[in-house]
């Protein structure tokens, strides 16, 4: 079954938000076998809702939707809907009985708005939405499907988990099922990567394919493969998996698609060690990343966030006179951090980082975008002084990335 996916809202346009519906579900869509061949972002406007859904049709078999069922005058989805496929608005004493057990439980009163939630095109069928008050729509038309889920991240993936798969999937019948295993890898670049690989893609069967998705320092090789029976095809995917091991070795750093704080939560569980962070112009970045993943308690015992030379001082122990000699951003302030680190947190491994972010602070020898880095391990250390250039954003962000990948490297060997 082929899928389209259609997010409604100006302020998607603008930038003013961000768009994490249309990922989250083309990732769902694709587990269960299912193409995704278009994403569009359109306007809150008639007209735009009405071509999006037309020119959608003329490709796909279902159309899922979301944005533009809210109770304010500039959501028009829901009318618009009711007149392309040909029906009338009535009101669904189901779903204003709902939305009066939503309110009530929330010790709300409904207004006039919100009781027109309840309105919904007589040729559709209503899906209850058991954490909103916008219900969700099921409409069929030639074969065809489009269903139109609230814009609200948390109520779409409700809908879509609870409701909305198992339908499409009956709606839909069997399908070629898709499997995806995906490695992370390092110290290759895009294109120095696909040399080595030339004669492993060629070896590929036709119903397995390679992608390359690069990010910085990092190239994600997912191998996807498309077939009947499952079985067969986790056998087949496993073995060019290791293929990819024979070729490749130690730059295989993960086995997983996750994040660099996944894949170094990974490494240390294996190995049984403990990591804390010293952030300077990181901020705290780098423990957010890894505090981001699930059960990192089991290895992370903390962050100091050493934004000042007293606090390099008094908590990492960084002497004072190699502060005023050398200055915070410098090696022997950094190595004097992760060991000062290593001690005041109880820890195997430490990360630190001491640099200048911008858009002020550098001076003639250390310009914008210098970041020292050291990571530690036991008594192993390595130690690095990047440049990066950017905003400040960009470079915070960078410089948390190769601190992450500096301490994988380490642990690898």
């Amino acid at each position: 079954m082929k899928c389209e996916i259609i997010v409604i809202g100006d302020e998607l346009l603008i930038g003013q938000v961000v768009d994490t519906n249309s990922a989250w579900m083309a990732t769902e869509l694709n587990k269960q076998g299912w193409d995704v061949t278009h994403i569009a972002t359109i306007s809150d406007e008639w007209e735009a809702i009405e071509s999006a859904i037309s020119s959608a049709f003329s490709r796909v078999d279902a159309v899922l939707m979301t944005g533009g069922l809210g109770p304010t005058s500039d959501d028009v989805t829901k009318p618009v809907l009711c007149q392309y496929f040909g029906g009338k608005m009535i009101f669904s004493q189901e779903v204003y009985e709902q939305n009066l057990r939503y309110f009530a439980g929330r010790g709300l009163q409904m207004n006039e708005s919100t009781r027109r939630q309840a309105e919904v095109p007589d040729v559709c069928t209503v899906i209850p939405n058991p954490v909103g008050t916008a219900p969700i729509m099921w409409f069929e038309r030639d074969g065809k499907v489009l269903v139109a889920m609230p814009g609200v991240p948390y109520e779409m993936r409700v809908a879509m988990q609870n409701e909305v798969l198992g339908r499409l999937r009956s709606f839909a019948g069997e399908n070629d099922a898709i499997l995806h295993r995906t490695l992370m890898v390092f110290r290759n670049t895009e294109s120095g990567l696909s040399e080595r690989l030339v004669d492993f893609e060629a070896s590929l069967p036709s119903y397995i394919k390679l992608a390359y998705l690069p990010m910085p320092g990092v190239v994600r090789l997912r191998l996807t493969a498309r077939g009947k029976n499952d079985a067969e095809l986790v056998k087949k995917l496993d073995e060019m998996v290791d293929k990819l091991h024979a070729i490749l070795g130690k730059d295989i750093f993960c086995n997983e698609d996750t994040t660099l704080g996944g894949a170094l939560g990974l490494l240390l569980k294996e190995r049984g060690l403990t990591l804390a962070t010293a952030e300077s112009c990181t901020g705290g970045n780098i423990a957010h990343e890894i505090t981001a993943v699930a059960g990192s308690s089991a290895y992370f015992n903390g962050s100091v966030v050493a934004y000042s030379n007293d606090v390099k001082n008094r908590l990492l122990g960084v002497p004072a006179d190699v502060l005023q000699e050398h200055g915070a951003v410098s090696q022997p302030v950094i190595e004097a951090m992760t060991a000062g680190l290593q001690q005041a947190m109880n820890v195997d491994c430490a990360i630190a980082t001491s640099g200048i972010a911008g858009p002020g602070g550098a001076t003639a020898d250390k310009p914008v975008g210098t970041v020292w880095i050291a990571v530690r391990c036991r008594d192993q250390q390595h130690v690095e002084c990047a440049h990066f250039s950017g905003s400040r954003s960009y470079i915070i962000e960078r410089a948390t990335q190769r601190a992450l990948l500096m301490l994988i490297d380490l642990l690898i060997g």
